[in-house]
């Protein structure tokens, strides 16, 4: 989770930060009151994304979660480049995070990414040990990320915070995370609005709460949620100050 000339690389890494998405065709919702919000609650979907780059097609996105019984989830990210140059190079990334339910924190236990295309042929698998209150990844990774990270209580992967980012916006709240994934740390802050936007999508209107990383330097991070739909109906990176990747859902089941 394009430009005249576009960077697949920045493409990939773009579309790495953009991990989440819900039953029957999306429909209009009806706006969230400001002052009662009830809290989502996670349930198997599968939801569809078209993917933008600068504004232009660029491919598509599907987002699954499971229930594996019990306390055990999975949530499950497809990206697909089918035009510009994201098709050219035949992009293609499946990343998956099985996690399980603890006290309403989504708990990661392990994740997965793999990505293919032209020049490209990565795979990173990693493991969170609780017990050990460590994580650990292998596959294509520098030395440093394939080194040890001790876990913290709330740490979740970029997948777990779009699902946490929907189950927790309200408004005026100021988010707090801890990404934890491929090696890598680091704080993830969201500001939510105080009132509602309208977002519209093709014939479909919904009223939003905007989500707003406020930590993220020069690369921005706007997620929009909307009450009953558990999955975020919008998902815009900015680079610089330009919008570089959007996703923005076309249906959910």
């Amino acid at each position: 989770m394009m430009p005249s000339v576009m960077r697949p690389l920045s493409v990939i890494a773009a579309l790495l930060l953009f991990c989440a998405l819900p039953q029957g065709r999306a429909q209009e919702v009806l706006a969230p009151s400001v002052l009662d919000i009830p809290a989502p609650v996670l349930e198997p979907f599968l939801a569809s994304y078209e993917a933008q780059y600068h504004g232009k097609p660029a491919g598509s996105a599907t987002m699954r979660v499971v229930h594996e019984g019990g306390s055990q989830w999975r949530v499950d990210l497809g990206i697909e480049g089918s035009r510009g140059m994201a098709g050219v190079i035949g992009l293609n990334l499946q990343q998956s995070t099985a996690f399980d339910v603890i006290d309403e924190a989504y708990r990661p236990l392990g994740q997965s990414t793999v990505r293919k295309g032209l020049f490209l042929g990565r795979k990173t698998v990693g493991t969170y040990d609780w017990g050990k209150a460590s994580a650990r990844w292998q596959g294509d990774l520098k030395p440093k990320h394939r080194q040890p990270v001790a876990l913290q209580p709330g740490d979740m992967s970029g997948l777990l915070i779009n699902l946490a980012i929907v189950r927790d916006a309200r408004p005026g709240a100021v988010l707090h995370y801890r990404f934890v994934e491929a090696g890598r740390v680091r704080d993830h802050v969201y500001q939510v609005a105080v009132g509602t936007e309208t977002v519209t999508l093709g014939e479909l209107s919904y009223s939003t709460l905007r989500v707003a990383r406020i930590n993220g330097g020069n690369d921005e991070t706007v997620v929009w949620v909307a009450q009953g739909v558990p999955t975020p109906v919008r998902i815009l990176q900015r680079e610089n100050g330009e919008d570089a990747v959007d996703l923005r859902l076309i249906e959910y089941k």
